[in-house]
């Protein structure tokens, strides 16, 4: 048997290949806000034994930021071909009509907007015709400006700056436009039972380990993360979803919860490394809404600070747990390309 390792932009091609040939592919799901499902698709992937990690305002940023490599298929995953948490299949775009300065006469996007966000939850923007929002703007604490600079409109609408996804509307997504998160990619080192930390066989390089959780919705594993409210710091957000997430501080007792803030409210006022900023590939997204991101990186060098809190899932986690970082280790979204820059920043094993 052959044996063959494809890079992620080759897997990108081939799994757009086998959705034009019509051919099967594993689907799973995810969620925003309330919980909700999306797919991502990984057709080479093989059922993997999730590897337990063993016991052992802050000051944005230190850093450059990073980008998505340049090499990648443009959004693959917003292409996904049944949008997520329903039975709506996208008009199916390949890479050469994805940008907008692509004519394309035939392209006819279906027109999909969740039951959830109709409901008009606080979450969620009314109905375009209905408001007038200020796009490309701040509006009234509502961050409608794209970290990949000025969008353009439609009729009204705005254009999803990565291009065709073949769904309009909103989907499962509450804003038009950009839908801003943060994601707190928290940090140890893996150590032995002298404290010494521990290398990885092959690549000789220090072994990180990280905070992860495992979706209830689809039972993929991810940095802890959400989204920013109106008006909200960013460094508040992901302090708050590192809480509310790893460590359930929505349910512990006052005091206990006091006590949960005072220990990572030191390591979120550290100088956080900025992993990356920008367009998120999910499969949420449509040409109308769509999903961009801050993931910051904090790490605990001493391991005497968040290590030693007891993890516990909250809000949307169903697992959590120590995890090591490894280029093997399956992860939602863009996840796993934050985890590779974080390795390289701090010359760990990747």
């Amino acid at each position: 048997m052959v044996h063959l390792v494809l890079g992620r932009y080759w897997i990108g091609r081939i799994r757009l290949a086998l959705t034009l040939l019509g051919l099967p592919y594993t689907v799973c799901n995810h969620e925003v806000r309330p919980a909700i499902r999306c797919s991502s698709s990984h057709p080479f992937r093989t059922s993997q034994t999730i590897r337990p990690a063993s016991s052992s305002c802050f000051n944005l940023y230190t850093t450059s930021v990073w980008t998505m490599p340049s090499s990648a298929a443009p959004h693959v995953k917003s292409r996904c071909p049944q949008y997520p948490g329903s039975k709506i299949k996208r008009f199916l775009v390949p890479d050469d009509k994805v940008g907008w300065s692509q004519s394309w006469p035939q392209y006819n996007a279906v027109s999909h907007t969740d039951p959830s966000v109709e409901k008009k939850p606080v979450w969620a923007d009314p109905d375009i015709g209905s408001f007038s929002p200020k796009f490309n703007a701040v509006d009234d604490g509502v961050d409608r400006t794209s970290f990949d600079g000025s969008y353009k409109m439609e009729k009204g609408k705005p254009l999803n700056p990565h291009g065709r996804t073949g769904v309009t509307g909103r989907g499962l997504l509450g804003r038009w436009g950009p839908n801003h998160a943060a994601d707190p990619i928290v940090t140890r080192w893996k150590i032995d039972a002298k404290k010494a930390k521990i290398s990885h066989p092959v690549s000789k390089r220090p072994i990180l380990q990280f905070v992860a959780i495992k979706r209830n919705d689809c039972g993929e594993w991810a940095i802890p993360g959400g989204m920013v409210d109106p008006g909200e710091q960013v460094s508040l957000t992901l302090q708050r979803e590192f809480s509310e997430e790893a460590l359930n501080s929505l349910t512990v007792p006052a005091p206990e919860r006091a006590k949960i803030s005072e220990r990572i409210g030191k390591l979120f006022k550290s100088a956080g490394f900025q992993v990356y900023k920008g367009y998120v590939d999910d499969p949420r997204n449509t040409d109308n809404s769509w999903m961009e991101t801050v993931a910051v990186n904090f790490h605990d060098e001493s391991g005497n600070s968040v290590s030693e809190l007891p993890l516990q899932a909250g809000d949307d986690a169903g697992q959590v747990q120590w995890v090591d970082v490894d280029a093997s280790f399956p992860l939602y979204a863009n996840h796993s390309h934050f985890l590779e820059l974080v390795a390289k920043e701090r010359k760990a094993h990747w």
